[in-house]
């Protein structure tokens, strides 16, 4: 409800990490980095669509799920380019700084 609210993302997958099951987050991660604020919400509402995450799952390229606005060329080169090594930092975070289990979810607040 707040304009001056901040969403961050931290990533505790319960599998191994690899590229062709990390299509979203990857992609969720470099929406984060490269789009303002509105198109970033509109992406991440289609990402999370039972069928897209099918259809990334069937080996569709997720530049086909870009909206219009977005800096496409911008999300796709972070997209491209973001490496597996951060996925597992944020794993390795997750599970021994948080304590959590592999793919336990949770929410982190740090408010007034």
């Amino acid at each position: 409800t707040s304009s001056h609210t901040r969403v961050g993302i931290l990533n505790n997958p319960s599998s191994k990490i690899k590229e062709d099951n990390t299509a979203i987050a990857r992609g969720i991660l470099a929406a984060f980095l490269t789009q303002n604020n509105s198109n970033l919400k509109s992406f991440l509402s289609k990402l999370c669509k039972e069928e897209t995450v099918k259809s990334l799952a069937a080996g569709t390229k997720i530049v086909k799920f870009l909206i219009p606005g977005m800096d496409g060329d911008t999300f796709e080169k972070k997209y491209n380019t973001l490496g597996l090594d951060l996925f597992k930092t944020h794993q390795m975070f997750c599970q021994e700084v948080l304590k959590l289990l592999p793919g336990q979810m949770a929410v982190i607040s740090n408010g007034r």
